[in-house]
């Protein structure tokens, strides 16, 4: 069984920053890639950004590009989403997912493990 679990969501002004991590555990489940997406009210499941486990792999969507980053702590068994810059069209559930493999992984069907969701607003 593994367990994924998201956290650091909130509410922050436009233009601010905030930081999601995630971490994966489970028997034996030590080398996973991690992807991130998000779910805004009345609107489909959006992909946001991957990293293989080796974080020497990244993807991100175009609509976060240049604002968002993604890291990992290995030795902390934890994925983190930084966030700058955030504008109102960015308030959605966060949603980390995890699959072992190092590569990165870009569509919601390529993964296996998914975590709770954390609430990400932004307004002022």
């Amino acid at each position: 069984q593994v367990q994924v679990v998201e956290s650091g969501g909130g509410l922050v002004q436009p233009g601010g920053s905030l930081t999601l991590s995630c971490s994966a555990s489970g028997r034996n489940f030590k080398f996973w890639a991690a992807g991130w997406f998000r779910r805004a009210p009345g609107e489909e499941r959006e992909f946001v950004g991957a990293t293989s486990w080796s974080g020497g792999l990244m993807y991100y969507a175009d609509s976060v590009k240049g604002r968002f980053t993604i890291s990992r702590d290995n030795a902390k068994n934890a994925v983190y989403l930084q966030m700058n810059s955030l504008k109102p069209e960015d308030t959605a559930v966060y949603y980390c997912a995890a699959r072992g493999g190092d590569y990165y992984y870009i569509t919601a069907g390529d993964y296996d493990y998914w975590g709770q969701g954390t609430q990400v607003t932004v307004s002022s």
